[in-house]
């Protein structure tokens, strides 16, 4: 049975737009809901808050959402979260801009973007201010820098796998580009970061699982045109790539998705299955990727960025972008049983 309930909606508790969702359930079965709280548009730059929302029930019942980070009228956002299985802590990465740090500034190298951690060691409760670790995971020539935005991964070694995307300024043109997908990790549990492998250019927005085998597949958004995702593999813990190949059944409109190991040796992928941002879809892949079936369309009108997660009871949970006139007008959560009938399209 497919529920829904929405979490953020936009224009309530002060804020004018929430966007950005990304989810992680906790060992002790705590989902966490994030999101970006932006507070005078719905725009990319601005004041722009991390807000959180957590349930202890797998996701049917939620506390009021609270405001986590706040960096005055700065940007701060992009939130994507793992929590370590040996230590217990969860870690939280973002990005930070200043308030009139717009993207195009940016590329143009007349703006900054920065690199947070953020951690919490009692199941999301309280949180730790932020600590910049630019200087760590960003080369000096790159500019744009992106954290997820969706959920991070700890692979089966312990490594903590962040994926990410960035792009490298051209100064005698004043811009940048292009998006290129990348990945930071951590083999200390979370107290230190390092940029890892880089992968094929006119990628960003990027998700990642750990296939049964060790091999990490990462999916992306992609600039390629014909309205597919990219796909690469690393074969050792995300340090080297693969070279790009494209998945002519995943469909996009050139958005942000989520990819999940889905705990039974298969994939979960979402996004919306359309040439525009429309029909919110999860599908499932038993094969490592190669091929892929509809499990659940979740909403058929507007709709954009998502995460995905599994309840600590088995259910799929999606956190999405949707609306009735456009994809942005609140942020929702879907639970939904993985055991349904798959079906193709």
């Amino acid at each position: 049975m497919l529920e829904q309930m929405a979490l953020f909606v936009s224009g309530q508790e002060g804020y004018h737009t929430y966007r950005i969702p990304s989810l992680l359930v906790t060992e002790k079965g705590t989902v966490l809901a994030f999101c970006e709280a932006r507070k005078n548009g719905g725009g990319d730059a601005g004041d722009i808050d991390l807000a959180l929302r957590r349930s202890f029930d797998h996701g049917i019942t939620w506390e009021p959402y609270r405001i986590i980070a706040d960096l005055g009228p700065d940007t701060v956002g992009n939130p994507c979260a793992v929590q370590d299985r040996d230590t217990g802590t969860i870690w939280l990465l973002l990005c930070r801009n200043a308030e009139d740090g717009h993207e195009k500034d940016i590329l143009a190298g007349r703006a900054t973007r920065e690199v947070l951690v953020m951690k919490s060691v009692d199941d999301g409760e309280t949180w730790s201010e932020p600590k910049d670790i630019t200087s760590s995971v960003k080369l000096p020539e790159w500019t744009w820098y992106a954290t997820g935005p969706c959920h991070a991964v700890q692979l089966k070694s312990g490594r903590l796998i962040v994926p990410c995307n960035h792009a490298v300024l051209q100064p005698e043109e004043e811009r940048s580009g292009p998006y290129t997908a990348h990945v930071i990790y951590s083999d200390d549990h979370g107290e230190s970061w390092q940029l890892g492998g880089i992968i094929g250019e006119n990628t960003n927005e990027c998700t990642l699982a750990e296939l049964a085998d060790g091999t990490v597949y990462m999916n992306m958004r992609s600039y390629h045109g014909r309205n597919r995702r990219a796909v690469a593999t690393s074969k050792d813990g995300g340090l080297t790539w693969s070279d790009l190949v494209f998945d002519e059944t995943l469909v996009e409109p050139v958005c942000q998705a989520s990819v999940l190991s889905d705990g039974q040796g298969g994939l979960l992928f979402s996004n919306p299955a359309s040439t525009s941002r429309e029909r919110l879809t999860v599908q499932s892949s038993r094969d490592g990727g190669e091929t892929w079936a509809i499990l659940q369309e979740l909403h058929p009108g507007p709709a954009a960025y998502s995460d995905l997660a599994l309840a600590g009871d088995g259910a799929v949970l999606c956190l999405y972008e949707c609306g009735e006139q456009r994809p942005y007008e609140r942020i929702t959560l879907a639970r939904f049983s993985l055991r349904k009938e798959i079906h193709a399209e």
